[in-house]
């Protein structure tokens, strides 16, 4: 007589058995179509899910239901092979960590699209299906607002088109292709790295061995925009705060030097001798300060007003904090196009304030970026700085920069998905900031209102 206990046991077991070959395959016939992804493909385990729906992971393990893996083999194996390269894309790019206060399923339909935009454009018989007419629309809309098809840039887009519950159902069906409930949960026990460090590492890896592939392995456009999103994930993201103190300058200020002051000597001398402290504070202290600094505006009609007052108040968050000037700053903000159309000199907290609830953008003509650099030559001739440490350009990169290395530290800061640097001297720094980012960290003028603090 058959146990049917037993039974039922061992027809899972025979599942699972099946469902990582199928698992295995897949990633083997992956693996010899780009070999680019052998690190990262290699890098999440297989687990069965019975309770689970579909396929999912969360950055450590590739979770599946059995039988929905099976029948979607039955479909073709392209399809297995599709969502394996999908779930490792998600991996690879941090959709599983940067989702910070966006909104969940926005940022879940997001993530789909910018992975599938480039899985449909890797004419490669293991994962290629023709993308649908409604897809392909989706694709070339998204396509004339930003240069490459990353999950931050789709979701403000999706943001914008205020869809309506219809709209937005028809999309995440299209697009749909995974489980996203194990992103946000906490790293199990026993991981000795952490995912988003371990797919960071597997990124650059990647990004090393595409560049040195070229187009070995990828002719034509096939796998240009897989490149172009890691190049873009891998800029480094500076910490706006942190990335203003390279252009502070050391100096002895009239104040206690909380360092190298004893507590315990100090407070024994009251015990012991009434008012007489052992120790007294130094009265100075060497500290960071942001002295002389130059903010460049391009006024040209590509950056728009909006954005360039985003970008003044991000930054006077910044210089506004106590521990970020000195008593007296010598702050220029310069509005440029094709020429220089202002110049206002900042010394202090209300004037800051008032140029803000005053702020127009003044210019609309071309972008040349010399002049700019011109003017502020001529302010150093004449004495008009007493350190100047650095000049900070906000602009799209769309003109002609200067050849000549000036003798301060040069800053071109641009917007995610606004820009273009391919012409950017090698002597400049180049930041690029997210306007999403931007707006969170900063409030908003409206009317004239004063920033929240």
């Amino acid at each position: 007589m058959i146990d049917p206990v037993r039974h039922r046991q061992m027809e899972e077991l025979n599942m699972v058995e099946l469902c990582t070959r199928i698992l295995y395959n897949a990633r083997n016939e992956l693996y010899l179509n780009m070999h680019f992804l052998d690190v990262s493909l290699s890098s999440l385990g297989f687990e069965a899910d019975p309770s689970g729906r579909g396929l999912g992971t969360d950055g450590y393990v590739m979770y599946y239901n059995p039988g929905d893996l099976v029948a979607m083999y039955r479909r073709g194996r392209v399809h297995v092979n599709r969502t394996y390269l999908h779930m490792v894309f998600h991996c690879l790019f941090c959709h599983l960590d940067n989702r910070k206060n966006r909104a969940a399923g926005y940022w879940n339909l997001a993530c789909d699209i910018a992975m599938e935009s480039v899985i449909d454009r890797l004419y490669k018989s293991c994962v290629h299906v023709p993308p649908p007419p409604f897809r392909r629309d989706i694709y070339l809309r998204l396509e004339r607002e930003m240069k490459v098809l990353t999950a931050e840039g789709i979701y403000q887009s999706l943001r914008n088109m205020k869809l309506t519950e219809q709209k937005f159902e028809r999309l995440a069906a299209e697009f749909y292709v995974d489980s996203h409930e194990r992103w946000e949960e906490p790293q199990p026990p026993g991981m000795p790295v952490p995912r988003q460090s371990m797919w960071n590492d597997n990124r650059e890896k990647l990004q090393t061995e595409m560049e040195s592939m070229g187009q070995e392995g990828m002719a034509g456009d096939e796998g240009r925009k897989l490149l172009e999103q890691v190049q873009v994930e891998n800029r480094e993201r500076y910490d706006y705060r942190r990335f203003l103190r390279k252009f502070s300058v050391m100096r002895e200020e009239m104040q206690a030097d909380q360092d190298s002051f004893d507590y315990i000597y100090y407070t024994y001398g009251l015990k012991t001798y009434g008012n007489m402290p052992l120790i007294e504070p130094l009265e100075t202290s060497e500290v960071y300060r942001i002295e002389d600094f130059v903010l460049v505006i391009d006024t040209s009609m590509s950056c728009s007003g909006e954005l360039v007052r985003r970008f003044l108040e991000e930054t006077y968050e910044v210089l506004s904090e106590s521990e970020s000037y000195f008593k007296k700053i010598h702050i220029h903000i310069i509005q440029c196009d094709d020429e220089v159309r202002s110049d206002v000199k900042i010394t202090g907290r209300r004037q800051m304030e008032e140029y803000m609830e005053n702020f127009t953008v003044r210019g609309g003509g071309g972008t040349d970026f010399r002049p700019a650099f011109e003017y502020v030559n001529s302010l150093r001739a004449r004495g008009e700085f007493i350190r100047l440490k650095g000049l900070l350009y906000f602009t799209d990169g769309k003109g002609i920069y200067p050849v000549k290395m000036p003798p301060y530290d040069t800053a071109f800061v641009f917007i995610q998905n606004q820009y273009e640097d391919v012409s950017v001297p090698s002597w400049a720094i180049k930041l690029i900031l997210e306007e999403e980012e931007i707006r969170e960290l900063t409030g908003k003028w409206e009317g004239g209102t004063d920033i929240e603090h």
